[in-house]
């Protein structure tokens, strides 16, 4: 199949290259003339240093040539850049071509998720899927083993996908729960910001296993309140991108936090972290998504709090200790009950 990938950042670098390993023709495209160049140029991308991009994968900016003849659309901008990119491809793509995000997050200006920009712009008849899991573009284009999910609300979109994407180096598992797949990718970003900064404070294992547990727990009661599934949360996309992303060097949340927890304000923070730290923007989008549907979710809040409202970390933390005692599973069965 003829595919592009539109976001040459490592993830879709990644993704075009594992494209071209399954066989397919792969484009890249980028918005930007001089990244495109230094990328032809050089054959390489260079936050996956030292793997080279074959000349047979084209590199190119004009979407318009990007989207001709595409039987599939992979988006994986980052979040804030989906809305402008998938404005840019409507009435560029075929009717029957399928397009599959594989970019995490949540908008922050309407906290909506990636597959409802998608639908608001490209007509909700347009074959789609959101793709998500424990995925380093670093480990992926290094063919360490990985696995994630394909979901789709048809799952034979979702099947199609798992077809055009599985190898012998990326297991792809297939689900109907887009809500579940995208609000976990999302939010686990926040809990590994705030993973990072125990790390910076000089906190241990205790401390992060707690941070971890309940940031899920919180992840878990708003999808499920959003109309998501409970168990998607305790799966590759909930569970199992929270471990890597709180755990792995390569994540950039993580770096972020620790730097903030080591004394530096959050923006100075994520220039130095030098790549898109996903984690802010969804910190904003979670505090608006918890007051919207009236759920609890405090390690959300005091994260946001330190990165948009210059919090100190110590004192965050003293807030999520010194909160009123409460039982450890929601009292309330109607808060867990899938719409």
């Amino acid at each position: 199949m003829r595919i592009s990938v539109f976001g040459s950042g490592a993830w879709g670098t990644a993704i075009a290259l594992l494209l071209r390993d399954n066989g397919h023709t792969a484009t890249l495209w980028s918005k930007f003339d001089a990244e495109a160049e230094n990328l032809r140029s050089t054959r390489e991308n260079p936050l996956l240093a030292g793997i080279m991009i074959p000349g047979d994968i084209d590199i190119i900016t004009d979407i318009g040539e990007a989207a001709q003849g595409a039987e599939a659309a992979v988006i994986a901008a980052p979040s804030f850049a989906v809305r402008e990119t998938v404005r840019a491809l409507r009435g560029r793509l075929g009717g029957d071509c399928v397009v599959i995000c594989m970019s995490k997050g949540i908008e922050t200006d309407t906290s909506s998720l990636l597959t409802d920009i998608l639908k608001d712009t490209l007509g909700d008849k347009t074959p789609m899927a959101a793709v998500s899991g424990p995925t380093h573009a670093e480990e992926v284009a290094r063919h360490i083993p990985t696995a994630c999910v394909a979901a789709s609300d048809d799952i034979a979109i979702a099947e199609m996908v798992q077809g055009l994407l599985m190898n012998d180096y990326l297991r792809i598992y297939t689900s109907s729960d887009v809500i579940g797949v995208q609000l976990g990718a999302a939010l686990k970003n926040v809990i590994a910001i705030g993973a990072g900064i125990c790390d910076g404070l000089g906190f241990g294992d205790n401390t992060m296993a707690m941070l971890m547990t309940r940031g899920l727990a919180e992840m878990a009661e708003l999808c499920v309140r959003m109309g998501g599934r409970k168990e998607t949360l305790a799966g590759l996309t909930g569970l199992g991108d929270l471990i890597v992303t709180c755990m792995s060097r390569h994540s950039r949340n993580r770096r972020a936090g620790v730097l903030i927890g080591k004394g530096a304000p959050a923006q100075e923070a994520m220039r130095e972290v030098g790549a898109v730290v996903e984690g802010y923007y969804a910190a904003k989008a979670a505090r608006d998504l918890s007051e919207a549907m009236g759920v609890e979710m405090p390690i959300c809040i005091e994260a946001y709090k330190v990165l948009y409202e210059g919090k100190d970390p110590m004192e965050a933390m003293k807030s999520l200790m010194g909160r009123s005692s409460k039982s450890e599973h929601a009292t309330g069965e109607q808060t867990w009950v899938t719409r």
